[in-house]
C-alpha cells in the first residue's frame, strides 16, 4: 500500500466542479490583478479569522516582511523569534534590516518558551514574533502580557495554523499582525504562492495595502518605496472555494490527529504534547525519535512517505553565519531538528490507512 506523505491533488479532485468554476468565473472577468475577488476573499478571511481587516498578498514571507515594515522595524532594531522554525521567519527579519534574535523552544510543544523571552530584550528590540508551529498556537497571553510590558509589538506567524484555536478563539487577532501563507500544501492551499496578513490595526492594514502595490494608492503616485506583493485574483477565487470546507478539513485531521495519538501512545516516539488551552489545526504530526533515519527507512520500505520538519535550523543555516551563533548556543533547536519526524497527514488521507503508518512507525 503507498502511503503518500500529502497527496496535493486531491483537494483539487475533490471540489474540481467549483474549482473550475471559479477560475473560469475570474478568466471571464477581464479583472486580473486586485479587485473584486481579491476584496470577497479579503472579507471573508478576515471573518473567519475573527478579525477586522485582511490583506491579501504575493506570499507569507512577504506577509512577515511587509508587516514588519509597517511597524517601522528596520536597521539596527532587534526581534525575537524561535529557535524553532522555518528560515521564514528569520528572513523575514533580516528582509526589512533587522536581527533576529533566537529564542528557545518548549520541548513539549515545539513552540518559543515565552519564560525565556524576556531574557533576550534589549533596547533594541521591537517586536516578538512567536509562530504556531505545525499549526500547534504558541502560548499567546504571556507573550502579548510581556509585550505591553516593554511596549513591543507582536507579529505572529501563523502559515501553519489556518483554525487553529487559543483559548476557544481562533488564531487571526491576538497580536498587532497575524501572517499567513497559502503556499499549496498549508491547510488552506492556494494552487500556487499566495498569502495574507489579519490585523485590528486599521492603521497597519492600510499601509500594508499601500506597500504591496508599489507603495501607491492612485495609479502613478507612489507615496512610498513600496513593492509588489499582490494576492492573485485567480488564487482568491480558489481560496474562497476552499475556505468554505476549511473548518470540515480540520476536523478530518484533528481525528486522524486523535488516531495516531491512541495508537502510538505505547511505542518509544515522543508524541505530539497539546496544552488544555490549544486547539491545534494539525498541519502537521511531528514525532521524535533518536533512530530517526532508522524509522524513515521503514517508512519508505512500507511505501510510506515522510518528511523532516526542518533537518537544519536557522541558526546552523549558511545564511546566517554571519551572526556568529554556534551549533552548540542553541541545543534545543539543534536536538529537535536531529529527531523530529514528519508522518502523513492531510484531510484526504483515508484514516483506513493510519493503522499502516502506526504499525510501521512502531516496529523495532
Amino acid at each position: 500500500m503507498k502511503i503518500p506523505f500529502l497527496d496535493l491533488g486531491a483537494a483539487y479532485r475533490e471540489l474540481q466542479p467549483e474549482i473550475d468554476g471559479a477560475v473560469q468565473r475570474v478568466m471571464k472577468s477581464g479583472w486580473y490583478i486586485l479587485g473584486p475577488e481579491v476584496d470577497a476573499f479579503e472579507a471573508e478571511w478576515a471573518e473567519f479569522c475573527g478579525a477586522t481587516h485582511a490583506v491579501g498578498l504575493a506570499n507569507g514571507l512577504d506577509a512577515l516582511t511587509l508587516a514588519l515594515r509597517a511597524l517601522d522595524i528596520g536597521a539596527d532594531d532587534e526581534v525575537i523569534v524561535p529557535s524553532n522554525t522555518y528560515i521564514a521567519t528569520w528572513l523575514a527579519v533580516s528582509a526589512v534590516g533587522a536581527t533576529p534574535v533566537p529564542v528557545e523552544p518548549d520541548l513539549a510543544t515545539h513552540n518559543i518558551d515565552s519564560s525565556l523571552i524576556e531574557a533576550a530584550i534589549t533596547e533594541r528590540t521591537k517586536a516578538i514574533l512567536p509562530v504556531h508551529l505545525y499549526g500547534q498556537p504558541a502560548d499567546l497571553d504571556p507573550i502579548l502580557d510581556i509585550a505591553r510590558r516593554h511596549d513591543l509589538s507582536v507579529v505572529e506567524d501563523a502559515a501553519q495554523a489556518h483554525a487553529a484555536r487559543y483559548k476557544g478563539r481562533r488564531i487571526g487577532s491576538h497580536g498587532d499582525v497575524v501572517c499567513w501563507s497559502f503556499y499549496p500544501g498549508k491547510n488552506l492551499g492556494a494552487l500556487g504562492d499566495a498569502g495574507a496578513v489579519t490585523t485590528e490595526r486599521a492603521d497597519i492594514a492600510e499601509l500594508i495595502r499601500l506597500l504591496r502595490n508599489y507603495g501607491s494608492r492612485e495609479k502613478y503616485v507612489n507615496e512610498v518605496p513600496g513593492t509588489n506583493s499582490r494576492l492573485d485574483p485567480l488564487q482568491a477565487a480558489v481560496l474562497r472555494v476552499k475556505l468554505q470546507y476549511l473548518e470540515e478539513w480540520t476536523e478530518r485531521r484533528r481525528m486522524l490527529a486523535g488516531i495516531y495519538q491512541e495508537g502510538l501512545r505505547r511505542s518509544d516516539l515522543v508524541l505530539p504534547s497539546v496544552p488544555s488551552w490549544a486547539e491545534p489545526a494539525w498541519h502537521l504530526y511531528v514525532v521524535r525519535t533518536q533512530k530517526r533515519g532508522e524509522m524513515q527507512a521503514k517508512l519508505a520500505e512500507s511505501g510510506i512517505g515522510s518528511l523532516i520538519h526542518y533537518p537544519i535550523p536557522p541558526h546552523m543555516q549558511a545564511a546566517y553565519a554571519g551572526l556568529g551563533i554556534a551549533p552548540e548556543d542553541l541545543p534545543l533547536a539543534s536536538e529537535l531538528a536531529s529527531e523530529v519526524l514528519s508522518l502523513p497527514m492531510g484531510p484526504h488521507l483515508a484514516s483506513a490507512k493510519i493503522p499502516a503508518v502506526i504499525s510501521a512507525a512502531s516496529s523495532e
